[in-house]
């Protein structure tokens, strides 16, 4: 099976984008069993926030930070998708951290991309 280059996969999470509308993402700082399905991850963001937002994503990661799911609520119901690299960790989050993410820098996100490094935060300036 030939391997999905970087192009294939960045086209098809902006597919996935333009169906799935995402207005906020969220981030785990626990670590989230990877055998969890939709009913348990749905149970702990409901723990967590009080209630699963419309048009809001949830970001989950494993122990070692090299496996992702994520779930959104369109507003009919709930998404479960997952992704594991074969190389590498997902660069996240930690406790007391606060981060605002372009389109751009989620989409670098989930394809395990350092998405710190785009954007605004990756400027050299000259003090």
């Amino acid at each position: 099976m030939a391997d999905l280059g970087s192009d294939c996969v960045r086209r098809l999470v902006a597919r996935a984008v333009a169906v799935i509308r995402i207005d906020t993402a969220w981030f785990a700082v626990e670590p989230l069993d990877m055998r969890a399905g939709p009913d348990t991850a749905l149970a702990r963001v409901v723990r967590v926030f009080g209630e699963a937002r419309p048009h809001h994503a949830y970001f989950f990661a494993n122990r070692r930070a090299t496996r992702l799911k994520v779930l959104v609520h369109d507003g009919f119901g709930v998404w479960l998708c997952a992704r594991r690299l074969h190389q590498g960790k997902f660069s996240w989050a930690t406790i007391g951290t606060s981060v605002s993410l372009t389109q751009e820098q989620l989409q670098a996100l989930v394809l395990g991309l350092p998405w710190y490094r785009l954007g605004e935060a990756a400027s050299i300036r000259v003090a």
